[in-house]
């Protein structure tokens, strides 16, 4: 699977932490920036970079890290059919894919410790969208919800 990987200048700190987990659990990870903690970027660019990787098909999942992780999550969910989760636990990471199913996962690398960090990828990338039917519903009014703000 190929999981698209952004940060601002505040999440770099995790990134390669997070490019290392990814590798490790056999996946292939599209590293879309930043480069640096040096210079200060905005995190809506990298969170538009990771949900239209995911949107165009050139990734099936993504990880977006800034300094809390709520502003990317904030602005990856603008994204119609991407269905980002804040996560500073591995319930959260796996529970949000299997039940809800999350496609973006979004940490906050002033939040976070490398350790858990990659306990956190580690759920998100091995769990699954269980398909039960209420987890169906559940989703489908998010997506019917999604329709409604289109018009």
């Amino acid at each position: 699977m190929n999981v698209a990987i952004g940060c601002d200048h505040a999440g770099f700190i995790l990134k390669d932490v997070v490019i290392n987990e990814v590798k490790r659990q056999g996946h292939t990870p599209l590293d879309l920036g930043t480069n640096s903690s040096a210079q200060p970027v905005d995190y809506p660019d990298y969170a538009r970079a990771v949900a239209q990787a995911i949107l165009s098909g050139k990734a099936q999942a993504g990880i977006v890290i800034c300094g809390s992780g709520v502003g990317v999550c904030i602005a990856a969910n603008k994204f119609k059919g991407i269905r980002a989760g804040l996560c500073h636990d591995t319930y959260s990471a796996a529970q949000g894919v299997e039940h809800d199913g999350m496609n973006v996962l979004c940490m906050g690398a002033r939040v976070l410790g490398p350790s858990i960090a990659v306990s956190i990828v580690d759920s998100f990338l091995n769990a699954r969208y269980t398909s039960e039917e209420r987890h169906m519903r559940r989703v489908e009014k998010i997506h019917q919800i999604e329709q409604e703000q289109m018009k």
